[in-house]
């Protein structure tokens, strides 16, 4: 096979699918995430896989902007049949790689400005959107876009902080504080937002407040035990009700065990296991868009963050499949 063959691909109708491992070596071939095709392979594509290589306003440890590159390299592996939600989501909808969008490292109003006009690029297509970050940053100009399209969003968050802050050194746009300027600007539905997994330290008791203050309620990380997964899947379902809802997910929502390559680490995470389940019962709601976030490859080791990123993609893709085939 010369580097101009085209790839054999894995092809259900009119969705063109993965590169078939069954020919092509999962350690060959494609570079995209879930070696899926590129968005400008496809005439046309139900969701857009983007990477954002941005970690600018992390306030530890910095590494996000390889976190897309790694995710892919950790998705070969993924195959095209999800047996836990019994759907094939890259059959049931065309998901396309559009690659990594280049961003300003050193301004980051700048930079929040281009992710945000990729963003309305790929809603203007009709196109969900998943977004491989890069830092909690770019929550901001996704959801400025995606409200320009539906209005106030109900954001499930994933994450062990709160991200609601108001400044770090005096600076507005970190990735402590996209929720706040998100609520600020009326970007949230203030009805139909919760946090899950969210434990560690906090700087006072005024930080849930503030919290409360900026729409979201709480499902913590010490929760788990007494909810179960179906317990935080009833809140998550009657927190957002009808409402289209955005998933936030910053991979730190794992404990350290499962996703030690990122940039704040807390102790007392959820495991793979109950994030992968929860995140199937998303399959029931209006999900208009998701990101991941904060995947730092140096501090990661054998892949596991970025496997287990990998599969959160993978589980999101699928319920954006069920939920595109309920539409």
């Amino acid at each position: 096979m010369t580097p101009d063959t085209p790839l054999p691909r894995l092809v259900s109708g009119d969705v063109v699918g993965q590169v078939d491992a069954t020919v092509v070596p999962r350690y060959a071939g494609a570079a995209t995430f879930a070696r899926l095709p590129r968005w400008d392979e496809v005439e046309r594509a139900d969701v857009v896989v983007l990477g954002v290589p941005f970690d600018t306003s992390v306030s530890y440890r910095p590494g996000a902007r390889f976190g897309p590159t790694h995710i892919r390299e950790s998705s070969r592996l993924l195959r095209p049949y999800n047996p836990a939600q019994d759907v094939e989501p890259f059959a049931a909808q065309q998901v396309a790689d559009a690659g990594d969008l280049g961003v300003n490292p050193f301004v980051i109003e700048e930079a929040l400005a281009a992710v945000e006009a990729a963003a309305r690029a790929v809603h203007a297509t009709g196109a969900r959107l998943l977004t491989l970050g890069g830092d909690h940053t770019i929550a901001l100009p996704n959801l400025r876009a995606l409200a320009a399209r539906h209005g106030p969003i109900a954001v499930v968050h994933f994450d062990a902080h709160l991200d609601t802050w108001d400044t770090y050194f005096g600076a507005e746009y970190t990735h402590g504080t996209p929720f706040r300027r998100a609520s600020e600007e009326g970007l949230l539905d203030r009805d139909g937002c919760l946090h899950v997994g969210i434990r560690g330290p906090l700087y006072s008791p005024a930080d849930l407040g503030e919290d409360g203050d900026q729409g979201f309620r709480i499902v913590s990380a010490v929760e788990m035990d007494d909810l179960g997964v179906a317990g935080v899947v009833q809140r998550i379902r009657e927190r957002v009700g009808s409402r289209p809802v955005y998933v936030s997910l910053d991979i730190d929502v794992l404990d350290p065990a499962f996703a030690p390559g990122t940039g704040t680490p807390e102790a007392g995470g959820l495991t793979s296991r109950e994030l992968l389940a929860i995140l199937r019962g998303l399959a029931s709601v209006d999900l208009v868009g998701a990101e991941i976030v904060e995947v730092a490859p140096a501090y990661d080791h054998a892949q596991v963050t970025g496997i287990a990123a990998a599969h959160v993609a993978y589980e999101l893709l699928s319920a954006m499949a069920a939920s595109g085939a309920r539409a």
